[in-house]
Parts: structure tokens; C-alpha cells; sequence
């Protein structure tokens, strides 16, 4: 069962990643984990993205900044609800463009979760293609949790109604186990969803489904999804199973609005960061659409 031990969060002092330290904070009391808080200076940057202004060289940092910074930075963790307290902190204050040093770390750190803030409506919906948390997303191999601007949210803290949207791929069954281990630690409830994309679910050169087979695939479906549930999880975390049918954004995102889910969990394609790229992949619409965290696992 996967588990956060390690979390890395990067810190801009905005109000979004102040957000995302909430974020950050509960998840590692749930597991008893500590926390890398990664704050990336660089007034050459424009703000929100990783763009460095044309001849603009990150400056070399003095220890005067560095402890100015990072007295800003624990600041802004003690100031979050309950603080920081029980939680290990350390504090790590670099210099240049944001994305690359975010992912750097990431490498060298190799967390569990990797949790951002989001700028902008819609998580990153509107920004520039070079946005910071776009290419944390694409490109990062940890786990990433992107929070969405608190003006912006429908989810409350601590995570209490949690949606997993299952396709049977082995992505999205390590985003089952860490949804199931994320409701067990908040005592959550958890909602499974698969989505039958008619007629995209069906062999080619085959007819549109009858009823009579429609309603078989969906006693399969549901037989399926609760295999994919251990015993005891079953006992103590009662998911919810759900079937729709549709365009699989669409339905994970009119899910997790009438719930509404204060998080979705779910697995991405293939391990090349341009899987991410596609412009109609389910989980770059989710993740730019939700009104709420989204959590997103590679395999």
C-alpha cells in the first residue's frame, strides 16, 4: 500500500501557494511525514511562470536573503491553521527560473507528493503555456497535488468526500490504492467512478449496443471495480461505486461537482512527460477544470 512519507511544497508567498501549504500540512499529519518547503527566488521571473526576462541571470543569493526568505517561508507555514507543529520542517531557498529548480529538487529529493499551488481560474486553465505548475505537472515523476486558488475552491479541509475515476489501467489502480489510503487516514468517504465512453467502449466494426448489453457491461463494470477493492477496505472505507456514461472529463467533472468532492485522485498514462500534452487527455482537462485538488499519480 503507497503511502506519503516525503512531501515537497513549493512556496512563492502568494496567496495560492499559501493554499497549497494548508494542503500540504494535512496530509503530512495524516501520515507523520515531514515537509521540504522550496522557495525560488528570482525577481528576473515573471510572476506565475518560468519565464526569465531576455538577458536576465539569477542572482547569487546572499545569507541575508537566504534567512530573510526562509524566515518568510516558516512564517507562512506557522500561520496556516494548527501551524506546523509535530510536522519536520526544512526550508530550502534557491535561485532561478521556478520550474526548473522545483523539478531539480524533485529529482534529487525523489518525494512521494509534490503539492502546488495553482494560479488563476480552473487551475492552470488560463495561463501561459509556460506556467510553473503546467511544467511541475508534465514533467515531474512524484505524485503531484495541485491546489486550486482558494477563491476559486469548492473542497474544504480536511479531505472528506474523495472521488477515484478508475479505466483498469494500471495508473489509475496505484491512484485507487492512494485514494483508499488517503480515506482510511481522514476517515473519508470515497467514491470509485468509471466512465463508458459509447461507442468508444465497444470492438471495432461493432453495432451500437442494445440495452440488453449495455446493462450486462455495466453489471461486469461494477463487479470489476469491486474486485479492485481489498476486503478490509471494503469494511472500513464502504466506497461507492459509480458508472456514467460520456466523455470522461465531462463526467469526472460533473461528479466531483455534485458531490462536491473535496478531492479527486487519479492516474495518468505512460511515464513520458508528453502524455500530458495531449489537448484532449481526461486528466489535463480534470486537472485544468476541478474546483478542487486533484491529485495525480504516474506509473
Amino acid at each position: 500500500m503507497r503511502q506519503v512519507k516525503q512531501i515537497l511544497c513549493p512556496v512563492d508567498l502568494s496567496n495560492e501557494s499559501r493554499h497549497a501549504v494548508e494542503h500540504a500540512l494535512v496530509i503530512a499529519r495524516w501520515y507523520k511525514k515531514s515537509i521540504t518547503a522550496l522557495h525560488v527566488f528570482n525577481p528576473l521571473v515573471i510572476p506565475s511562470t518560468d519565464v526569465t526576462l531576455v538577458g536576465g541571470v539569477p542572482p547569487v543569493l546572499t545569507e541575508e536573503e537566504i534567512k530573510d526568505a526562509s524566515d518568510e517561508v516558516t512564517a507562512c507555514f506557522a500561520s496556516a491553521p494548527g501551524g506546523y507543529a509535530g510536522v519536520p520542517l526544512d526550508v530550502v531557498v534557491e535561485s532561478g527560473p521556478p520550474a526548473r529548480q522545483i523539478l531539480a529538487r524533485a529529482k534529487s529529493l525523489a518525494p512521494d507528493l509534490i503539492v502546488i499551488g495553482t494560479h488563476g481560474h480552473g487551475g492552470f486553465q488560463h495561463l501561459v503555456l509556460g506556467s510553473v505548475a503546467e511544467k511541475v505537472l508534465r514533467q515531474a515523476a512524484s505524485p503531484v497535488l495541485t491546489v486550486p486558488p482558494r477563491t476559486q475552491a469548492t473542497s474544504t479541509l480536511p479531505f472528506k468526500r474523495i472521488l477515484c475515476p478508475v479505466d483498469f489501467s494500471d495508473s489509475s489502480q496505484s491512484a485507487l490504492d492512494v485514494a483508499l489510503s488517503l480515506a482510511r487516514e481522514g476517515n473519508a468517504d470515497l467514491t470509485i467512478l468509471h466512465v463508458l465512453e459509447w461507442p468508444d467502449a465497444l470492438p471495432p466494426n461493432r453495432p451500437v449496443p442494445t440495452l440488453e448489453f449495455r446493462d450486462a457491461a455495466e453489471r461486469d463494470v461494477t463487479a470489476m471495480l469491486a474486485q479492485l477493492v481489498p476486503e478490509a477496505d471494503r469494511e472500513r472505507c464502504h466506497p461507492t461505486i459509480r458508472l456514467r456514461e460520456g466523455k470522461a472529463y465531462r463526467e469526472i467533472l460533473e461528479v466531483a461537482t455534485d458531490g462536491p468532492a473535496d478531492l479527486i485522485v487519479m492516474g495518468v498514462h505512460g511515464r513520458n512527460p508528453l502524455d500530458l500534452m495531449l489537448f484532449g487527455s481526461t486528466t489535463n482537462q480534470v486537472v485544468r477544470r476541478a474546483t478542487c485538488p486533484v491529485l495525480t499519480l504516474r506509473t
